[in-house]
């Protein structure tokens, strides 16, 4: 818990040191910053190539408004995370009524059943998510898959934090509605 109370501080030093022509700063800040926002964005909107241009994207306006970045503001990852949730609504209303692809997932666990089955899992998780409305994909997405806190959620989100745990609360009932017919398929029988 020390690092997580120690990162939104470094995170505001590091913007700060980008600012001022330090670009190992914008790399460390990339580091900690870009693969988060990556896993939000392919949640969010089903396919990894549109996921890299939207964190692209959020990285570049973060780096465009460096040098105005002032103490007491948002931590750039909340920052970042509104962004990068803004430009995801935006691309899910210009292409809706398509159906989106699935993303390639990419497992490293030893042995096959065990890839096969956690392919299946993730596949099935993102299929489930992506039946949820827009905002409950994202409050669940966000606090389940990215572990933000609900006070964190409401500053990306622009919402209160009554508001973050109700749409997290309907979007789990919901994908535990989606998924409970496929317990035994994806391998959990007598598993919580």
């Amino acid at each position: 818990m020390g690092r997580e109370d120690k990162a939104p501080a470094d995170q505001t030093q590091l913007l700060a040191r980008f600012a001022g022509g330090e670009m190992r700063a914008a790399e460390a800040l990339t580091d900690l910053i870009a693969p988060r926002l990556l896993r939000y964005a392919a949640r969010m909107l089903g396919d990894p190539v549109e996921a890299e241009d939207i964190v692209q994207e959020t990285m570049l306006r973060l780096w465009r408004i460096a040098p105005e970045w002032q103490e007491g503001q948002a931590q750039p990852i909340t920052w970042a995370f509104r962004v990068a949730a803004n430009l995801c609504t935006d691309r899910l209303r210009r292409r809706r009524g398509g159906v989106p692809e699935m993303p390639e997932l990419v497992d490293e666990t030893p042995g096959m059943d065990a890839r096969i089955m956690t392919r299946a899992r993730a596949e099935a998780l993102q299929a489930a998510l992506m039946c949820l409305p827009e905002r409950q994909r994202e409050a669940v997405v966000l606090r389940h898959l990215e572990g933000l806190s609900n006070p964190e959620i409401a500053d990306i989100m622009m919402v209160g934090v009554e508001a973050v745990e109700s749409l997290t609360a309907r979007g789990k009932r919901r994908l535990t509605q989606l998924l409970c017919g496929q317990r035994e398929e994806l391998g959990y029988r007598d598993e919580h």
